[in-house]
């Protein structure tokens, strides 16, 4: 059972841990997959141990805008959040890359939570984190400047040249293809970027 990333884990006794390896289901899942979509009604949690998992959402007929990416060590708060009240899903997920992981049911997490505070303080604690983070994307999405949201973006991801189409770009960034098309060829017009087919390559100034 790979779940030592998981920061609840060293706070289980030996009973919650036994209950835990009788009700995790062990799954794998290639890229490309929808897990839910927005609107489902989940009935199970997922525990990620490895790869990476996309939150969206899409209003009919338009663009979708990425909420977060769940990394190895999470637990997706829209999933946990449509489990937990049996209420539909605010956005959708994808497997942006081959995933690993577990699957706990609504019983078996409702249980755990009564069992053990350490993991409802967790569950409680992922709210936190998430909303958090989707103010700062409303926040960026309402009064920050597209060009500065696209180079400060370029900038987090650690290389100099990265590998997404213009599509892929306005996902995570709230916007159109057109617009982040638009808004890229004036960024290489000031020389701050080089586009080439499929990828974007950040310029030093």
């Amino acid at each position: 059972m790979n779940l030592d990333t998981f920061s609840f884990m060293n706070t289980l006794d030996e009973e919650a841990i036994t209950f835990l390896k009788k009700h995790l289901k062990p799954i794998s899942i290639p890229k490309g997959n929808i897990l839910f979509y927005q609107g489902d009604i989940c009935h199970d949690i997922l525990l990620l141990t490895s790869g990476e998992v996309r939150l969206y959402i899409q209003a009919e007929g338009t663009e979708e805008i990425t909420l977060y990416h769940l990394k190895e060590g999470e637990q997706c708060i829209v999933n946990t959040a449509s489990t937990l009240s049996q209420t539909q899903a605010i956005g959708s997920a994808v497997t942006a890359s081959d995933i690993e992981g577990y699957l706990l049911n609504e019983e078996a997490v409702t249980s755990l939570m009564q069992q053990n505070r350490n993991y409802q303080k967790y569950i409680f604690s992922l709210y936190t984190i998430r909303m958090s983070s989707l103010a700062t994307l409303i926040e960026d999405i309402k009064f920050k400047r597209l060009d500065e949201r696209i180079l400060k973006w370029l900038g987090e991801q650690k290389v100099p040249n990265v590998d997404i189409k213009h599509e892929e770009l306005a996902n995570v960034l709230g916007t159109s293809r057109v617009v982040i098309s638009r808004t890229l060829k004036e960024l290489e017009r000031k020389m701050k970027v080089k586009l080439s087919r499929g990828s974007i390559e950040l310029l030093k100034t």
